[in-house]
Formats: structure tokens, C-alpha cells, sequence
């Protein structure tokens, strides 16, 4: 049974292969200070809380995959794109997941 949490989630390969594609992106949602640590290759980073100031610098034609370091502010992020007509999931496990399945990084 899917529970409404995994119905917006993603796995991080899955988002991954989808930016790979060309039909997604990745918003990190993390601080300032946590970003600098190291990030998903190629994502875009806007704060959980400078989202909504922000939205006119997000795609509408391609799915949004929210990151955090552990999932719960993407989750928070995917859920209020979401209510604002974007495409968007969490990337499950996080920035943690997406280094755990070797995905490209960036500092």
C-alpha cells in the first residue's frame, strides 16, 4: 500500500537518471552552510524558507526534485511546490542517500 509520504518521495538513483534525461531538477533546500559542504552535482539551491520568493526561478515543465540532508525538509518543500502546481517529489534518505548511492557531488 503506498501511504501519501512515499506517493511524493523518489529514490535518489531514480532522480538522478530523470535529471540525466532532461526532465527534472534538483532544488536543495539546505542552509547556506550546509550546501557549501557538498552538494548533488548540478542542483540548485534555494533555501526551505527563500522558497517562496523564489518560484519564478523554477521550471514548470519539468519535475522538481527537492533535497535535504535527510529528507524531511524536502519533503516539506516537495509538499508546498506541490500545492503550488510545480511537479515536485523528495528525494528519499537525502543528500545521505544520494552520496550512499554514489551519485555525482560538488563542493
Amino acid at each position: 500500500m503506498t501511504t501519501a509520504r512515499t506517493s511524493i518521495e523518489i529514490s535518489a538513483p531514480d532522480a538522478h537518471a530523470a535529471v540525466a534525461a532532461g526532465t527534472g531538477i534538483v532544488v536543495d533546500v539546505r542552509e547556506d552552510w550546509e550546501w557549501a559542504g557538498g552538494h548533488a552535482a548540478g542542483a540548485k539551491h534555494i533555501s526551505l524558507y527563500g522558497l517562496g520568493a523564489r518560484l519564478k526561478e523554477l521550471p514548470r515543465d519539468r519535475s522538481i526534485f527537492c533535497i535535504c540532508a535527510s529528507g524531511n525538509r524536502s519533503l516539506s518543500a516537495a509538499e508546498y511546490l506541490r500545492q503550488e502546481g510545480f511537479d515536485a517529489r523528495s528525494i528519499a534518505g537525502g543528500t545521505a542517500a544520494w552520496v550512499l548511492h554514489r551519485l555525482p557531488v560538488e563542493a
